[in-house]
């Protein structure tokens, strides 16, 4: 599109740091700017972030913007953010935060959660009255691992009672950042999702369950109220437009948590469309018509940006972060691998790097197998004790044989979950769309077709899918177009089809990997439970 068409600003807050893109309705993404947000991670099971931290990158990424592309910039007239989710931010009457964003890594929650929701009979430590309950209205339930704001809300009011005491509202990640956009405290339906207070049986009338509410443990007045994801919830605040050097007539649209605005950057927008997002963690989506959950294996269909329909999420808690912890933690300190995963912002360099060794490893690393859980698992099976793990090394290993059981492990994992899904949608899946920064490397898309046996459709900008995702919803709810249009403006660069050489030798590996889940499991409950350590 010209550069005078309209603009959305999407921003894009991702654990490990915040994008900003200028993205047209045709899904044209001029460019983005970023910066490193920290993570800290503390004993316990804590993890947390820095609100303010994000709202300075904001402010950053756009005047960088703003310096490189200038015309498109004063072309803006809306603003969607697509955050991570799960997060939970107390903020007083002022909006101002009382405690760092308690993340979505931060299990700390979980004895709170437990004697909260506890009862007999019980599952997982809740009561299994109160998970009919939740199940029957909101399509899941709690986390048992604490990951969610259900159990942050808890573990505030229960370890800082005056921080509760003074909390006006608990917001989530996106809700904070759109709080500091335009001043107003409002939750969209799919960042609400995890406080399981929601009756989401009407896909178009999301609301709070009166019943559940009383139940969760926090005052009703602390919780916002819920908006669409396509709503204009209001314009910039005079301090949000000098912030960002935007005009205070700028709209600002509700937006989604990263899945959910992934399913739509990933242009997979009809029903049982799935698409693969490799991130630091990852998960298979796809829009669904009808709300079902598969308690089992974790997966469910929850409210999303399309407001008559529901998203399949099934959730892998930690994917690329295999590899950022093999880069930072494994590797020399003068090994070229490091080298170009940090003297370079493009994060292909990395990829380019690994995609150099990969190749040189015959498919199943020389007998070594790894397992990708270093905290823990949400789906198939959600296990907080879970831990990453190499298998069968012996004197003949060596670390290409790492990496490449890495990239695999992952892949097994995927697989582990992609038969859940198929049993989800009654089909199964085909043809796969891969998005997020993981399929930049062209042999992780190849090991992931041979793996899973089915066609990998690679996103031609994979890194920009969450940020394309909030400019379509952002364009969505302005009115320059619909979600039906977004399939035929969907780019793809290469397809990768499974290599029939392969897969004797992967199903073998799989069958391996699935065992080796039920005999270390209950070794790590018992090296993983609290006071173990």
């Amino acid at each position: 599109m010209a550069a005078g068409s309209p603009q959305i600003l999407a921003i894009d807050l991702g654990t490990s740091g915040l994008k900003a893109a200028l993205v047209a309705a045709d899904g044209t993404v001029t460019g983005w700017a970023e910066r490193p947000v920290p993570l800290r991670v503390l004993p316990g099971g804590g993890a947390e972030q820095d609100p303010l931290a994000w709202w300075t990158a904001l402010g950053e990424v756009t005047a960088e913007l703003g310096r490189a592309h200038p015309e498109q910039l004063r072309a803006v007239g809306t603003i969607c953010a697509s955050t991570q989710g799960e997060g939970t931010i107390a903020v007083d009457a002022a909006g101002e935060p009382l405690t760092a964003c308690i993340s979505w890594l931060d299990m700390r929650g979980a004895p709170h959660l437990r004697r909260q929701f506890g009862g007999f009979p019980a599952y997982q430590g809740m009561s299994v009255r109160r998970i009919a309950r939740w199940l029957r209205l909101t399509g899941g339930m709690p986390s048992p691992t604490g990951k969610d704001p259900a159990a942050h809300m808890l573990f505030v009011r229960d370890t800082m009672p005056q921080v509760y005491a003074r909390t006006a509202t608990f917001l989530n990640v996106l809700d904070w950042i759109n709080l500091k956009l335009t001043g107003r405290t409002v939750a969209t339906v799919d960042s609400i999702l995890t406080s399981w207070v929601t009756d989401n049986r009407r896909p178009g009338h999301i609301r709070y369950s009166p019943a559940l509410v009383a139940d969760c443990g926090v005052d009703a007045d602390k919780l916002p109220p819920i908006v669409a994801c396509t709503e204009v919830i209001g314009t910039l605040t005079p301090a949000a437009a000098a912030h960002l050097g935007l005009p205070a007539s700028v709209r600002v649209v509700a937006g989604a948590i990263d899945n959910t605005a992934a399913a739509i950057g990933a242009g997979t927008t009809g029903d049982n469309d799935p698409h693969l997002y490799v991130g630091t963690s990852s998960w298979i989506a796809a829009h669904v018509p009808r709300k079902k959950t598969d308690i089992a294996a974790g997966i469910a269909s929850v409210p999303c940006a399309i407001g008559d329909r529901y998203l399949m999420t099934a959730l892998q808690a930690t994917a690329g972060a295999n590899l950022t912890w093999l880069r930072d933690k494994i590797v020399e300190y003068d090994d070229p691998l490091l080298a170009a995963g940090r003297l370079s912002r493009d994060e292909g360099t990395i990829f380019d790097a690994f995609d150099m060794i990969i190749p040189t490893v015959p498919p199943g690393a020389n007998g070594v197998l790894y397992t990708p859980w270093l905290y823990g698992e949400r789906a198939p099976v959600d296990d907080a004790n879970l831990r990453a793990g190499f298998f069968n090394i012996s004197l003949d290993t060596n670390r290409s044989d790492l990496l490449r059981a890495v990239f695999e492990g992952v892949a097994f994992n995927t697989r582990w979950l992609a038969h859940a899904v198929d049993r989800f949608l009654g089909t199964p899946v085909t043809s796969l769309a891969i998005t997020g920064g993981g399929a930049l490397s062209d042999s992780w898309c190849q090991i992931f077709a041979d793996v899973l046996g089915v066609e990998i459709r690679r996103d031609a900008q994979p890194l920009a899918v969450n940020a394309r995702g909030a400019g379509w919803i952002g364009a969505v709810g302005t009115g320059l177009l619909s979600f039906a249009d977004i399939p035929a403006l969907m780019r793809t660069d290469r397809v990768f089809a499974p290599n029939p050489a392969h897969r004797a030798r992967y199903e073998e590996i799989f069958d391996v990997y699935r065992a080796l889940h039920r005999r270390v499991a209950p070794v790590y409950r018992r090296l993983n439970r609290p006071g173990s350590a």
